[in-house]
């Protein structure tokens, strides 16, 4: 009987399979509770206290070093990573991992890609860069990131940019905006870099802030789909601006009003823009963030823990705005290292942070697992190609810095559009179609029939066993689980063992989540 036609079996195998598999990610031997090793844990310690909530232990190695993979490149190790850092004995190999892991190429195309899901690169509709400014764009952006290219630095030159959008890559922050009014370049500013929503603010206060935009123009050139935008030329009269701290100015008649903006946004003492930028990041690394959604702060959603945001804003501007070296206080931290399997979860015990919130992971860095661990390439393209759209089956989906270039899986696991930049455009639901597609997909059992021939070869041996966990979760298998394996495997001479335990492993939480 072929192996797609025996469904009724193979979900009781999976079953029984995945009950294995959870070891991973259920409770171990106990270990000692929350141990505070840095400032920002003393804080956590403190609110968790106020909460009547404890700080969980910290997480295994293996644990870490999948999490940390996925937090900094998107990405999980290899066989080869994961045993050496298993092995290593050495007390500060979570640091030196950190380090390691932000001076790697994949390092800057994983975060490039979410500073493009945030500034909106996208060739086509509705934001409409075309590809000769996305390619600019998501180059320069990366060059950024590459570089550790400070973060006011990095934000002041998208603010104050003028010039062609396909030349001047900056100026594509402009571009890429739904329309060229002052009130709604405006709104995408106080989006991007105060993390607010303008529609939210009393009507005078987002008339103040439109009219520091009311001079940006935007004129075409004889080259295909190219934009320029500059400070209008024409004659102006004074112009009283406020800003949203209720300070005052007049501005001159030939006085471009965004780099006084800028000026005001990026100044040490700004209580917008290092908080914006903190929470968003706490965010990109938790799931949620201080202040939750992370594009949503205003006086009436309050943060949690707002000590340890302040203590991160404070780290950030004294480092002149090195995210790199906020990654580090963060990655660091106990309170990162946490476990997610703690005895009791209930919304409380994420939302204060007593544990490391689990959460499905991202469409793109989901698809290069399964491309990483059985095999499974996508065909990606853009739904209107000017000019046509050709993207190699092995490159990786992390790496695909044009929004309009997608596929059905990355659509169906959560992919933002892309058209406002709003951290809630990206979903990590888990819904029917996916859990579906999975357990049941031909193209997926076919990639998982290829893989598994390298490990038939071993006869069904320990090693086997250990290279397939170490594939797919990046840990060794528990004693339980290998005798377990070890006599399924006996039991199913041939292919069907092996295809049954990748596929379980494959459909299991501990390897579609974060955790």
């Amino acid at each position: 009987m072929r192996w797609g036609t025996r469904r009724p079996y193979l979900r009781l195998t999976v079953a029984c399979l995945l009950g294995v598999a959870g070891v991973g990610v259920g409770l171990a031997a106990p270990a000692p509770g929350f141990v505070p090793v840095s400032p920002l844990d003393h804080l956590l310690v403190k609110g968790l206290a106020a909460q009547g909530l404890h700080g969980a232990p910290r997480c295994r190695d293996d644990v870490f070093l999948r999490r940390v993979y996925l937090d900094l490149t998107g990405s999980i190790p290899t066989v080869a990573e994961a045993r050496a850092f298993l092995a290593d004995e050495r007390p500060g190999k979570r640091a030196q991992l950190i380090e390691a892991l932000m001076e790697r190429p994949g390092f800057a195309d994983y975060w490039t890609l979410k500073w493009c899901d945030i500034l909106r690169v996208k060739a086509e509709f509705p934001i409409n860069l075309w590809p000769n400014g996305v390619q600019a764009y998501a180059r320069w952006i990366h060059e950024a990131v590459d570089t550790n290219m400070g973060y006011d630095h990095f934000a002041r030159a998208m603010l104050t940019a003028n010039g062609s959008n396909f030349r001047v890559p900056p100026v594509n922050f402009y571009r890429a905006v739904q329309g060229e009014e002052p009130a709604t370049l405006a709104t995408a500013v106080a989006l991007t870099f105060m993390g607010t929503r303008l529609e939210q603010w009393p009507a005078s206060k987002q008339a103040n802030l439109a009219a520091f935009f009311s001079r940006v123009a935007f004129k075409g050139t004889a080259e295909w789909k190219e934009t320029i935008v500059y400070p209008d030329p024409a004659p102006h009269e004074r112009l009283p601006v406020t800003f949203p701290d209720g300070r005052r100015l007049v501005l001159g008649g030939d006085d471009d009003p965004r780099l006084v903006f800028a000026d005001w946004l990026l100044a040490p003492d700004n209580p917008w823009f290092a908080r914006c930028i903190v929470n968003r990041v706490w965010y990109w690394f938790f799931g949620t963030g201080f202040i939750d959604a992370p594009d949503d702060i205003r006086p009436d959603n309050p943060a949690v823990h707002p000590e340890m945001l302040k203590l991160l804003e404070t780290v950030l501007v004294s480092h002149d705005y090195d995210l790199r070296h906020l990654f580090r206080v963060i990655l660091n931290s106990s309170t990162y290292q946490q476990r997610s399997a703690v005895p009791r979860i209930t919304p409380r015990t994420d939302r204060w942070f007593a544990r490391y919130p689990t959460r499905r992971l991202d469409a793109e860095v989901l698809l290069d697992a399964l491309a990483d661990t059985c095999g499974l390439r996508e065909q990606y393209s853009s739904a209107i190609p000017e000019p046509f759209t050709f993207i190699p089956r092995e490159h990786r989906t992390v790496m695909l810095t044009d929004g309009s270039i997608s596929s059905p899986l990355l659509k169906m696991f959560g992919r933002p559009a892309r058209d406002t930049g709003q951290a809630e455009e990206r979903s990590r639901e888990p819904t029917r179609e996916q859990r579906l597609v999975l357990i049941n997909s031909s193209r997926i059992q076919n990639a998982i029939s290829r893989r598994v021939k390298p490990l038939m070869e071993r006869d069904g041996g320990a090693d086997g066993v250990a290279l397939l966990y170490l594939t797919v979760l990046s840990r060794f298998p528990s004693p339980e689980e290998e005798r377990f394996v070890q006599a399924y495997v006996k039991k199913h001479r041939g292919p069907l063992g092996w295809k049954e335990l990748l596929w379980a492993l494959l459909n299991s939480k501990e390897f579609l989540y974060q955790h």
